[in-house]
């Protein structure tokens, strides 16, 4: 019999007949999907693989997949996944790096523009005011990204991609990260500054770090409370790493001026977050990879990895925790 893959019925949805056409020859498919522990299906309980979305996986999961060798993490984050308790069971875990970072540089620099220029109460203002002579309001005016400090935490595959777009809009490049960079210091002029002069001289501040123990709040009222009231802050990363009640505060006291928001604390965002009618934010459903070429990607790697841990062979992504590592089963 076919060894079993368990796979996330979004990662099918994005990429129609990609996983059939690619795994179909080795392996039997099954899109099922679980919320944790308790509502597994059985007939995935069998599985040797699974190519997942943002289903949580930990000890108590694992218990169910005696057979399982590979966790294939269809996404760069894999907070979701307690891969300590993974590495015990001599279970990998993947993810895909390098792919996507141009994706989500691209949107980190969109909500930029949409906060700048307003975007989106232009495009209010043009559907619902712009024509009726009778309303006077003017729309308030924009400001140029030209000139302004961008202030980069984490400057990784994904920070770099969106310092040099910000470099093509002739912005000021500052960061903070655990390691100096110095291909951007040289290629991209980018200055090297602790987190707190980060934070004091941003007129645009973006997120790119995992969510770790480390990163989770990282930025709460004392560094909100340090920034520019004229700047705003970007997060594409991962919700957590910003103190969301500590922003809500920030944004409607004016510690800031404004936040473009592509993940948060809780997803989806409940309709009762105060977040949902603040004019000064500009939200979007953690779309950072949403694009057909860059899904396509993803799941090409994902697939990558589990054939080769099917095939008897070690994967060629395996998260940070696990390079090096051989487990056979």
């Amino acid at each position: 019999m076919k060894p079993k893959i368990m796979v996330s019925p979004s990662v099918r949805d994005d990429n129609p007949g990609l996983l059939e056409e690619r795994l179909s020859d080795i392996a039997e498919l099954v899109f099922n999907t679980f919320r944790g522990s308790e509502d597994i299906p059985s007939e995935i309980k069998d599985s040797e693989a699974m190519i997942l979305g943002l289903e949580p996986v930990n000890k108590d999961v694992l218990r169910n997949f005696p057979k399982l060798k590979i966790i294939a993490r269809y996404g760069v984050g894999y907070d979701n996944v307690d891969v300590s308790a993974c590495t015990k069971r001599g279970i990998y875990v993947t993810h895909t790096p390098g792919v996507l970072s141009h994706a989500v540089a691209e949107l980190t620099i969109g909500l930029m523009i949409c906060l700048s220029r307003r975007l989106v109460e232009a495009d209010n203002y043009v559907r619902t005011m712009w024509a009726n002579k009778h309303k006077k309001f003017k729309l308030e005016m924009g400001t140029d990204l030209y000139g302004k400090t961008l202030g980069i935490i984490g400057l990784g595959r994904i920070g770099y991609e969106v310092a040099v777009r910000a470099k093509a809009f002739g912005m000021k490049i500052i960061y903070y990260d655990i390691e100096r960079k110095s291909e951007a210091e040289k290629t991209l002029e980018a200055r090297y500054v602790d987190l707190e002069t980060l934070l004091k001289e941003s007129d645009f501040l973006t997120i790119h770090v995992p969510l770790t123990s480390q990163t989770r709040n990282m930025i709460g009222e004392k560094e909100l409370r340090l920034m520019k009231p004229t700047a705003y802050i970007i997060n594409t990363s991962r919700g957590a790493v910003i103190d969301e009640e500590a922003l809500c505060r920030a944004l409607k006291e004016c510690w800031i001026a404004g936040a473009g928001l592509d993940v948060f604390v809780s997803e989806p965002l409940p309709f009762n977050s105060p977040l949902i009618n603040m004019r000064n934010v500009v939200l979007a459903p953690h779309i950072g990879t949403y694009t057909v070429e860059t899904r396509r990607k993803m799941a090409l790697m994902c697939i990558e990895n589990v054939r080769a841990v099917l095939m008897g062979k070690t994967p060629p992504n395996p998260v940070p925790e696990q390079r090096g590592f051989v487990f056979k089963r």
